[in-house]
Order: C-alpha cells, then structure tokens, then sequence
C-alpha cells in the first residue's frame, strides 16, 4: 500500500517533459552498449566499476537536465552492479565537492557505504559520499532520480557527510514527502522559471533534504546515545587497566560489550582508533609519574611498567616521539621548573617539553 501510494505520488517524475535523453541503448550495437553507458556515467557522474548481473541484453536510458544550480539525472536499467573504488577515487574525472542524492522511482537498489547497508525501495532516497567508496546493485529493474548536490550546502547545515552519507531516508517519512513532492514539482516547471527563480526554488529543494535527513537522523539517536555510553565504557575501562601489557582493542571490545568492529566504528566517529587512544593513555600516565615530586623515587623502568610497556626501551622510545625529549629529561625539567614556580605544582607536557629544551 505504501509503495502503491508513493508510485502515485511521484508519477509526475516519470512523465516530465523537462528531461532530455542523454543516452538510451535503443541506438547502440549490443556489443557496444555497456561500454558507451559506462562512458556516460562517468561523465554524468562519478568513475565507478560495473557489471552486469544478468545474461541477457544490457538494455538502460539516461535522462538528465539541469535546474539553478543542480543537475538532474534519470537512470532507467535493470540488473546493474556498481561501484566506487580506491582506484576510482582517484580518478581525474572525480567529482570530490559534490554529493549525489539518489531517489527510487520505481523497483529496488541495495546499497553500502560507511558500515551502512541497505536497501532503498520507491520513494527512499539515501546520500552517496563522492570521497569514499559505495556500491549500489539493481537486480531488475528500476528507475533512480540522481540529483547532484554541491557538498558544502549539505554539511553547512548537518554536518560531515559520515554522519547522514549512507542511510536510507525512508519515502512515508513528513518530511521526505514533502521534499520528494517539491522535486517533483520542480521538473515539471524548471524549464519556465527565470534564472533567479531557479536558484531560490532549488534552495528551497535542498532545504527540504536537509529536514528530511535531519528527522532521518533524529531516528537514530536512542542508538547514537547507546554508542556514546559504549564508548565511554571503554574509556573508563582503558584508564582503569593501563598497566596491564595485554591491554588491546580485543579486551576493550570484549569489557565493553560489542564487537571489536563496533569498537573501531564507535572510535572512528569521535576521531579517534583504539590502539593509538591507549598509547596516548599510557604516555600521559608516564608523564604525570614524572611531573609528580612524590614519585622521584620510582625508577623509570617501574613507570613503564606501570604505565604497561613491556621494557624501558620501548617505553623511552614511544616517549620521546610523543613528547620530543627523553623521560629523564622530562622527569629533569618538570621537577627544575617545580622548584622554581611551586603554584602550579605539576607542570603541563608542553611546559616540561619547552623547559628540558633550555637545558639543551
């Protein structure tokens, strides 16, 4: 019923006389097909590798126009596998400064990027990140509404890409019927606007994306908070067992409760990777033992094994590329310049660093 409803509602999309043919395979060889549509991909949007999933014939149209600033694509195909690589990305024909929403106007397409898989059904649209790679498959046929969308007006307004590139923005959501409405509206009288008309009707036209991926988005935040709380537990149980050598994402994982891949996932989000979070733990650790007049008397051997490195060597070497000196100069440094400003008694990583330098 849904599906019925939404076909209906979109079905001024298909009968536009705005879009003009740019490629069908009806005027090509067969032989030749496949070939001039990958050419013509990429020029209209992005390199990709493909294959056909089927045996018979590769049969597909492109339609296209272009409104104010954004251009329109119609892709009619059946059986097609697509995707970007790290060879494509690469790639001069690249478009890096541009995003590319995709809206299902009739059948289904399965698609993947970012950890996000899934499967965008008639009225659905999702984000496609040009600058990293995606796969998108149509087994049987199905017709896509591909709006190019310059990046900068998306994540003015949410944000980096990863946060929304990916995720399915559902046909039945408010907002994504209204959005999908105006669009449709928009082809049909594009051609009759002025240019300044264009440019406003179009800015309203991302306007209404960018609700429509934020109410998206607002759907996930029970699962966004869950992800938060996972990771300040697995936070709270590095800062908790920094001496142990065998500490590692692995143990994390596992004390946090989720998946090593969840862990890195969750980790990647905030900026960070596991391992180097918990070297960056242990070194600041080190550096406190060495800044505190109270621990003068622990050898720096037992602060590396506090702090977990498995031997004085490795520890000396992970701290002078973190802090540029080794840790008896620091540990020379902090206490000098302890003795001569008691307030504040611990000094900061860079004020020991700059100390120790005076003394070289």
């Amino acid at each position: 019923m849904r599906e019925a409803e939404v076909a209906a509602h979109d079905k001024t999309v298909h009968k536009t006389d705005v879009m003009q043919t740019i490629f069908t395979t009806d005027e090509v060889h067969s032989r030749d097909r496949f070939r001039q549509w990958r050419d013509v991909c990429e020029d209209r949007l992005v390199p990709m590798a493909q294959s056909c999933l089927g045996e018979d014939p590769f049969d597909a149209v492109i339609e296209g126009t272009s409104i104010g600033s954004l251009q329109f694509t119609k892709f009619s195909l059946s059986n097609l596998r697509a995707s970007t690589t790290t060879q494509t990305l690469r790639h001069e024909n690249h478009k890096t400064d541009q995003l590319f929403m995709s809206m299902v106007l009739s059948g289904a397409v399965h698609s993947e990027q970012y950890d996000r898989s899934s499967t965008d059904n008639i009225g659905d649209f999702s984000i496609r990140d040009t600058n990293r790679t995606w796969t998108i498959e149509h087994k049987g046929y199905s017709e896509v509404l591909a709006i190019q969308i310059p990046r900068g007006w998306l994540e003015a307004m949410l944000g980096s890409t990863r946060r929304f590139a990916g995720l399915t923005v559902g046909g039945h959501l408010p907002t994504a019927t209204l959005a999908r409405s105006f669009v449709s509206n928009l082809l049909n009288v594009g051609d009759r606007l002025s240019p300044q008309e264009a440019e406003r009707m179009t800015a309203v036209a991302i306007d209404l994306v960018a609700a429509s991926l934020a109410e998206r988005l607002a759907l996930d935040t029970p699962k966004a908070l869950h992800g938060t709380l996972v990771l300040q537990r697995a936070k709270a149980h590095i800062a908790e067992n920094l001496g142990d050598p065998d500490l590692g994402p692995t143990q994390v994982a596992a004390a946090a409760g989720v998946s090593l891949r969840r862990l890195q996932a969750l980790f990647r989000e905030d900026g960070r990777n596991v391992a180097a979070h918990i070297w960056e733990r242990r070194l600041e650790k080190a550096a406190r033992y060495l800044s505190d007049p109270g621990c003068l008397h622990i050898r720096l051997g037992e602060v590396a094994y506090r702090c977990g490195f498995v031997d004085q060597a490795h520890f000396s070497r992970r701290f002078r590329d973190r802090y540029g000196v080794s840790p008896r100069d620091y540990r020379h440094a902090a206490l000098t310049r302890t003795r001569s400003e008691p307030d504040p008694p611990y000094p900061s990583a860079s004020a020991a660093q700059s100390a120790s330098t005076a003394f070289t």
